[in-house]
């Protein structure tokens, strides 16, 4: 028996059917549904076939939140999809999907997955238990098994406008209990990666892990070494750039699994003092948070250098302490740094060569003297560097008067920039008296 069918054999006979609630029982509004996405439930359904909205979606429109996208499920093959929609187009190979086109917007569309008996060219395992491969295509009966949490297991008939609920998706809602279904250990070691979207999940959703889902976590983190740098980074994104990223960094310690994102960093949190590090990146958590919640932009660069500031000083003392410049201590830092973290992420380079931009202006802000000011304004990276000083000067670990110095710079104008960038407490040269040469000159005898 296979890993996938190991795990969910005992839910699957723990509920028999599905539960319906109808439109009175639910929050789902059409009005809030994509009109693509009902365009491309409506044609399925015209062609023959089933179509349910299913996942994320159902569960934000129940929580009357915006859904980032809208993903439709059917009985419908690949090849059939496509039959049905003239723009679309098939992409992935682990399992197959449909894009539909319409315009700029994507309504992603799958097949009903199915849950094999025993493993075949359509399903592989890696001898860990992660899934690499799958394409076994089944019936709603069997879909549901395969999906992560109950509340993300739940499908929208928008035709009929019912919840089908096979998994207590919709109790694990009203109780605000984000739950996986089946095994949690063994769900896990399919993919370990669901263990940081349980994470990213309830801290999104202000939900609660059930017992059941969130003990395993303790433990099993070490499954995390196994998974590619770059998909680490690509959920990272997500974990940190989508409004919650204080709740979620809060969590990953609780679980113990921040220390397989980011090891170095870590460590520094575990001998820490009270005040530093760990309030002084709470503080560019909490910083980025709010500005998500205005609508403004959050750079990675500028979290990820806040993340890595403390293991950073740590390297710069060492060099100093070896004889090395202020300058090229932080460059030899920054190096170590961030090569020893893209081996667990992998971090872009434009994403790195940004951040050693931030660590070396930080240099620079103490020269408010002559031209050098004017030239550090003009720096394309400065305005991350000031919010950067801000930060450390609001943590205590910068001069304040210096931020404060800054930010008045920045938008004085002509004549008042020219007398702060004048030296200070520079004394006035007397002029000598020029020598009167009161001696007569042989040619004048």
């Amino acid at each position: 028996m296979n890993s996938s069918t190991s795990s969910l054999g005992s839910l699957e006979t723990s509920v028999s059917q599905a539960v319906i609630y109808p439109s009175s029982q639910h929050a789902v509004l059409q009005k809030n549904i994509s009109v693509h996405a009902l365009k491309v439930l409506k044609q399925l359904q015209n062609s023959g076939y089933e179509a349910y909205l299913v996942g994320g979606c159902v569960r934000d429109l129940l929580l009357d939140l915006k859904p980032k996208d809208f993903d439709v499920v059917t009985n419908a093959h690949p090849d059939e999809i496509k039959q049905v929609f003239k723009q679309c187009r098939l992409i992935g190979r682990r399992f197959r999907l449909a894009h539909v086109y319409f315009g700029r917007e994507i309504i992603e569309v799958a097949t009903f997955r199915g849950v094999s008996s025993e493993a075949t060219v359509h399903q592989t395992t890696h001898a860990d238990g992660r899934l690499l491969r799958d394409n076994v295509y089944g019936s709603i009966e069997e879909d549901v098994w395969r999906r992560d949490f109950t509340v993300n297991a739940l499908y929208y008939d928008a035709e009929k406008a019912v919840i089908v609920d096979y998994a207590a998706g919709m109790e694990d809602y009203h109780a605000r209990s984000l739950k996986l279904i089946g095994d949690p250990v063994t769900r896990y070691r399919e993919d370990p990666v669901r263990m940081l979207r349980a994470v990213r999940f309830a801290a999104k959703l202000k939900f609660t892990l059930h017992p059941d889902t969130a003990t395993p976590l303790h433990d099993l983190g070490n499954l995390l070494v196994s998974i590619p740098s770059a998909r680490l980074y690509d959920e990272v994104l997500k974990l940190f750039l989508s409004g919650y990223a204080l709740s979620t960094f809060k969590q990953l310690r609780q679980y113990n699994l921040f220390q397989y994102l980011f090891p170095e960093m870590d460590q520094h949190l575990n001998l820490a003092d009270v005040n530093f590090p760990k309030s002084f990146l709470l503080q560019a958590l909490e910083n980025s948070d709010a500005r998500i919640r205005e609508g403004k932009s959050v750079t990675l660069y500028f979290l990820m250098s806040a993340f890595f500031w403390e293991a950073l000083q740590v390297r710069v003392i060492n060099q100093l302490q070896a004889g090395e410049t202020e300058y090229n201590a932080y460059q030899i830092a920054a190096n170590e740094v961030l090569t020893k973290q893209v081996k667990v992420l992998s971090i872009p380079r434009r994403i790195t060569q940004s951040m050693r931009e931030v660590w070396i202006l930080q240099l620079r802000f103490p020269h408010c003297v002559g031209s050098k000011p004017y030239r550090l304004l003009a720096h394309p990276r400065f305005r991350a560097a000031y919010d950067f000083l801000l930060l450390l000067a609001e943590a205590g670990l910068a001069d304040a008067k210096l931020a404060i110095w800054w930010t008045e710079f920045q938008v004085a104008n002509a004549d008042t920039k020219q007398q702060m960038t004048q030296p200070k407490n520079k004394s006035k040269r007397r002029k000598k008296p020029k020598k009167i040469n009161n001696s007569v000159s042989k040619d004048n005898l």
